[in-house]
């Protein structure tokens, strides 16, 4: 049987999120880029802007249009925070699947969502429709959604890294701690001062540390596995570099537990996350570019204190690359499907 093409739209597609969806799908065997919108870059071409993309993007940025985005299957919004919700109804209503890689859709309560994203939501009745993507938890629901709300980049690391322990239920829930690393990508591309060169070089500092608004996303999708609530501690980090988050993860053991066989077992059939042999420690550098969360466990002193390490690109399984994910399982491919890229070293 010949794989359907999938004809594709991307709302916003001049940040590092968008040039990283269409590195992904240029490559991937089933899809037909139709549309690449930008009001501000409108009739400029698209491999213009980023170089990397010529001969494989032929497209031009255009000007939203509804008419070309209901032609598409699926469209992704690589858009601000506050962009998709307001065009999602009118996608949805014309058969369109979405995947939206901001937050607008991420978080079911709504008062909640507005109080940490300071903003009225415009499309509150779609909140309930949206499936949360994250495929290692959510996969049955993503193959048939109309609206997924793809993870965030620290939410996505410290789920994965603490889903195994809250699944199985032998930690203290009340008492989680993620102390997490992001690269100076994850802010965008955009100038702001603190993400300059002369800023963010030979510089490493916590931020948000009262409250970061990825916080109510990775306490929901755990209380969600723990089918109760949790209290997590939460401090992000700018470190030197373009891409990568490293999340180090503490809980507190209730039960015993044989830690390198749990995580094993957990994730023995996922394509995109890889469990390390017992002792390791990964590194953000081997999943520069690619699709994997790699993860390792510790006890240290064999205490009853459990040490996490998760790695990521938050630009690829933090974003774009799970996007492309969720759009492989909605359209019934395999789930790798564009997505079997290898890390880049060094």
């Amino acid at each position: 049987m010949t794989q359907k093409t999938i004809k594709v739209g991307i709302v916003g597609g001049t940040g590092y999120t968008g040039v990283e969806l269409l590195r992904l799908l240029a490559q991937h065997p089933h899809c037909e880029l139709r549309v690449i919108t930008s009001r501000k870059e409108a009739g400029m071409g698209v491999a213009e802007m980023f170089p990397n993309l010529r001969g494989r993007v032929p497209l031009k940025f255009t000007e939203p249009s509804a008419a070309a985005l209901n032609g598409c299957d699926v469209v992704f919004f690589a858009t601000p925070n506050g962009v998709a919700m307001n065009d999602a109804r009118a996608l949805y209503d014309a058969g369109v699947r979405m995947i939206d890689i901001a937050a607008d859709f991420r978080i079911r309560d709504v008062a909640l969502w507005e109080k940490w994203y300071g903003m009225k939501h415009a499309c509150p009745e779609l909140v309930a429709e949206a499936v949360y993507g994250l495929p290692e938890v959510n996969r049955e629901k993503i193959r048939n959604a109309r609206l997924v709300a793809n993870p965030g980049c620290y939410p996505t690391a410290v789920q994965l890294g603490f889903l195994p322990l809250v699944e199985a239920g032998i930690v203290d829930l009340e008492h989680l701690i993620a102390d997490a690393k992001s690269g100076v990508s994850g802010a965008g591309r955009k100038a702001e001062v603190h993400t300059l060169f002369a800023e963010a070089a030979d510089n490493f500092k916590a931020y948000s540390v009262p409250g970061h608004r990825h916080l109510p996303e990775i306490t929901q999708g755990l209380a969600q596995i723990a089918g109760k609530p949790v209290k997590l501690v939460f401090v992000p980090h700018l470190t030197p570099m373009v891409r990568g988050i490293h999340a180090t993860l503490y809980a507190r053991l209730t039960g015993p537990a044989d830690l390198q066989l749990l995580y094993e077992k957990r994730y023995v059939d996922e394509a995109f996350v890889d469990v390390m042999p017992a002792g390791s420690h990964p590194d953000t550098r081997s999943v520069r570019g690619a699709n994997h969360c790699r993860i390792a466990v510790h006890r240290p002193q064999d205490g009853d204190t459990v040490v996490v390490l998760s790695v990521i690109d938050n630009l690829v399984k933090g974003a774009a690359g799970q996007a492309v994910q969720n759009m492989n399982i909605m359209f019934g491919m395999a789930e790798a499907t564009g997505l079997e890229q290898i890390a880049l070293l060094p």
